[in-house]
């Protein structure tokens, strides 16, 4: 990522982030007004006053455990506090895995949150909704002027059909505070021992991996014992490979518009992923080894290259300072626009049993107004939109690197949907796979045909649910 070398207007950073994704947005209903009559709130028509409320715990599951994000977190629930006395949040704080496994259990229970982070797509988001335990937001966002906060291409990622049957269109269950893309971190004090320069392009980058291990340096750190990083690192792969549009249609393609992964850009990803592995390019033993000890081993100057998400620069920059560079995958050709998986954070929703849906949306656009925008740059966590206090960040610094890079993957229409979205299976069919291709136990023709055959059995599960529909059947 380049250095942050100019001022945006508001107008203007948000103009860009409208371009986020527009390729991949969906056809279909934005969702005005579709909240109507479909439980609390539904008919909520003021603002929400949750000095009013009487006193109120509002009780909070978020993933938001790393430095950065966990800073801005209590801060701004500290700030809400002050501004209610009345309300107390009560928040419970979890990994991404422990968020994922025990969030469906806990909304069912008797005692539920009343307001979550769920993952988008058809794994979390999609099958809550289907379940009855998420709050359509559609009158709120109208309220609050979400829907003039926020871009449709982003909005449209937390959309989910009244039918459950497909996500990117529909009601709207959620709304996204960070924006993240999956980025290249790298040690400049370890490059420059080697003799090698921060890449310009793809090529650059992996001619210099061999390089790097002649050296005697570890060229790209990497643990993947929690089984989500390899999904990052392939889908970076996958990019590069020239997949990006057809990714695109697959993930987010209705009624079987996408390619699947049938196709050469998913082979020739795996092939590159399993020859770093066997080149020595990544840690021996790197399913055995967890992501934050690949983190912490970085920082502390094992590894050169780490391709992994900007939700991890505060807890880089805080041991690395300036030996820290952060960019987008360098793209093909020197000053070419750049490409990456991404897009934004979890979505924050309100769940369906919330006894308090009012302060609950007061509290969500507390989290996402323009004020939290400033906070979230103040402590090195990237704002879905971007406000003051980025266009302030000194050119150069990583933190300005970070905000670059985002806003030249927006205006690139350079974000890829994160390739767990695509069915409710993939995301254990994706990492286990994964798994194997890194240890050599899976081919990467194998690799393929399991991924194909997860997509293509849902996209028939999909066909016959519609005609049963269409058919008039129950």
């Amino acid at each position: 990522m380049s250095a942050h070398r100019r001022a945006r207007s508001a107008g203007t950073a948000l103009a860009a982030t409208t371009v986020l994704l527009a390729s991949a947005c969906v056809p279909g209903t934005d969702g005005s007004g579709a909240a109507v009559g479909a439980g609390p709130g539904a008919g909520a028509t003021g603002v929400p006053d949750p000095a009013k409320a009487g006193k109120v715990t509002l009780t909070v599951w978020d993933q938001e455990i790393r430095g950065g994000q966990n800073a801005e977190i209590e801060r701004l629930n500290r700030e809400f506090q002050e501004k209610y006395p009345n309300v107390t949040i009560k928040r419970v704080a979890r990994s991404f895995d422990d968020l994922k496994t025990t969030l469906k259990l806990a909304m069912s229970g008797n005692n539920p949150p009343d307001i979550v982070q769920a993952n988008q797509g058809y794994p979390d988001m999609v099958a809550f909704v289907k379940a009855g335990l998420l709050l359509p937001l559609d009158n709120y966002a109208g309220i609050y002027g979400w829907n003039t906060r926020y871009p449709n291409t982003l909005l449209n990622l937390n959309r989910v059909a009244a039918d459950g049957s497909r996500f990117g269109t529909g009601r709207l269950y959620g709304i996204s505070q960070t924006g993240e893309y999956v980025g290249v971190y790298y040690n400049k004090d370890v490059l420059a021992k080697a003799g090698v320069e921060p890449p310009k392009t793809w090529s650059d980058l992996t001619g210099a991996l061999p390089k790097l291990k002649a050296e005697g340096e570890l060229p790209v750190q990497f643990g993947n014992l929690d089984q989500y990083p390899a999904i990052h690192t392939f889908g970076v792969l996958q990019n590069q490979a020239g997949g990006a549009e057809a990714v695109r249609n697959t993930v987010l393609g209705a009624g079987g518009a996408g390619t699947g992964f049938d196709n050469e850009h998913t082979g020739e990803a795996a092939r590159t992923l399993a020859d770093w592995a066997e080149k020595g390019y990544l840690p021996k033993g790197a399913n055995g080894k967890g992501y934050d000890d690949a983190t912490k081993q970085f920082a502390s100057g094992d590894g050169a290259f780490l391709i992994t998400g900007t939700w991890l620069l505060a807890d880089l920059k805080k041991p690395m300072g300036d030996k820290l560079g952060l960019m987008p995958p360098p793209p093909a050709s020197a000053g070419g626009a750049p490409v990456s998986t991404g897009g934004q954070g979890l979505a924050w929703s309100v769940t369906s049993k919330s006894e308090h849906p009012e302060v609950a949306a007061a509290y969500l656009d507390f989290l996402t107004d323009e004020h939290a925008a400033d906070v979230m740059t103040e402590e090195g966590v990237l704002p879905a939109v971007p406000g003051k206090a980025a266009r302030e960040v000194p050119a150069g610094s990583v933190d300005g690197q970070l905000i670059d890079g985002w806003e030249r993957l927006n205006a690139a229409d350079g974000l890829v949907p994160y390739l767990d979205y695509t069915t409710p299976t993939f995301y254990d069919t994706l990492s286990k796979r994964l798994q194997g291709v890194i240890d050599g136990k899976v081919s990467p023709d194998a690799f393929a045909e399991a991924l194909q055959q997860d997509y293509a059995d849902f996209q028939k599960q999909q066909q016959e649910e519609s005609g049963r529909a269409a058919g008039g059947e129950r």
